[in-house]
């Protein structure tokens, strides 16, 4: 059995942030060279999360505006008060969607639907420079 840990770097905004790293998943996977197995994808820290959806603009926007309903960016945090820092919507968020991702590698590829996309979602109130770690486990 081979075991591989690489790490993916994407720099943010201090938006919602909803980035595609799939193609980065996939170069990770092939580097591998892991046939049937499986791709663990987690992003350390509490005000991120991934995620998997088609990614095209309307459902995009969809999420996001979800996301908004959800855990509101413009309500009291006892986060905030705590820490002064503003951000207590965003570790709510990160919460709700979690920090990893589990998918089976089959035949050298990862086993995503037609229109399943790997996102990184970014809720902090301040730019990132975001490292997701990358497992690639079989053979």
């Amino acid at each position: 059995m081979n075991i591989n840990n690489s790490v993916i770097t994407i720099l943010t905004t201090k938006k919602t942030d909803i980035i595609e790293i799939t193609p980065h998943a996939e170069s990770k996977v092939k580097e591998s060279g892991v046939r049937q197995g499986a791709a663990m994808l987690f992003i350390p820290g509490s005000t991120a999360a991934l995620t998997t959806i088609e990614f095209e603009s309307g459902v995009i926007n969809d999420l996001r505006k979800a996301v908004e309903r959800l855990a509101p960016r413009d309500i009291p945090y006892e986060h905030d008060k705590r820490w002064g820092d503003g951000n207590g919507y965003s570790h709510v968020r990160a919460a709700l969607l979690g920090p990893s991702l589990h998918i089976p590698i089959i035949e050298g590829k990862m086993a995503l639907g037609t229109w399943q996309q790997i996102v990184l979602l970014d809720f902090d109130n301040r730019p990132r420079h975001r490292r997701i770690l990358v497992q690639v486990i079989g053979l």
